[in-house]
């Protein structure tokens, strides 16, 4: 699996979806222009020592991570799709895009995979999880599905 952050913008958002990563084997993609520095000390603290666990990549932007895999599925996660994330049959190589913590993602980006946007269903009136828990719980999800074969 790989988990994409499209612009993320708090540090401690991205260490712990970093941490995420290393504890299931996931990959996680970087979309720039971030709003913080990899050096900063609050995405190292939110990732603890879990930093040598996690494959990171780092991209100038989304259609060059998917020239990069043309041949594998990405999902985007908005307040706007129309499928719930726990209705996809996911597969081992696809990709969870999740947009910044003030934008998410995107309009153009929506609106060209308008068939690949999925969300949490939430109550009404309020606006979404928290980056970090909303990569966690649809993460999760599809490796549920998939029996996580790698785990104890």
């Amino acid at each position: 699996m790989h988990i994409v952050l499209y612009n993320p913008e708090i540090p401690q958002n991205t260490g712990n979806i970093a941490r995420t990563c290393a504890v299931t084997g996931t990959t996680l993609h970087l979309i720039k222009p971030l709003g913080f520095t990899v050096s900063d000390r609050y995405l190292k603290r939110a990732g603890l020592d879990y930093w040598q666990y996690v494959s990171v990549n780092y991209w100038d932007d989304i259609n060059q991570l998917r020239q990069t895999y043309p041949n594998n599925r990405f999902y985007f996660l908005s307040v706007r799709g129309q499928r719930q994330y726990h209705t996809v049959r996911y597969g081992e190589t696809d990709f969870l895009v999740f947009g910044s913590e003030t934008k998410g993602l995107p309009a153009k980006i929506l609106r060209s995979s308008w068939g690949e946007c999925i969300r949490i269903p939430m109550r009404a009136g309020l606006r979404s999880l928290n980056l970090s828990n909303a990569a966690a719980l649809v993460l999760y999800e599809a490796l549920r599905q998939l029996d996580f074969p790698e785990f104890v």
